[in-house]
């Protein structure tokens, strides 16, 4: 019993012996099968990532440029702002001209009525002394 038992124990070995060269030969295609899709995978994602960072380089570049137009509209604004101040100023200045011509306008007018009623006045005493 001893023999058949050292047998089947014998035999047992050899079955796991030739199951587990069975699994590592599995297991090294498994490997070799695994090393090519990584190597596959590396090589796509290679011109992947270049393109990533020429997009990230122009997504910088527009956001620096967005950033600078920013800035060039908040000047304009400000000029603009500046812009409305002066005309306001000068539109408060032609309106005080206006008044003030119209004034001077009104003097004329009121100067040369006085002036027209006096010439009109004299030549008449001038021709009530040259008849009398």
């Amino acid at each position: 019993m001893s023999n058949l038992f050292m047998g089947l124990i014998t035999l047992a070995i050899i079955v796991g012996m030739i199951i587990l060269i069975l699994v590592m030969i599995e297991l090294r295609k498994a490997i070799a099968s695994l090393k090519e899709l990584v190597k596959t995978t590396e090589e796509s994602l290679k011109p992947t990532v270049f393109e990533l960072q020429e997009t990230l380089k122009s997504v910088r570049n527009v956001t620096e440029n967005a950033t600078a137009i920013t800035g060039d509209m908040k000047v304009l604004s400000g000029a603009m702002k500046d812009l409305g101040e002066n005309v306001k100023h000068v539109s408060g200045d032609v309106k005080h001209l206006v008044e003030y011509v119209d004034g001077v306008a009104q003097s004329a007018v009121v100067e040369a009525s006085g002036l027209k009623a006096g010439v009109n006045a004299g030549f008449r005493v001038f021709l009530k002394s040259l008849f009398k």
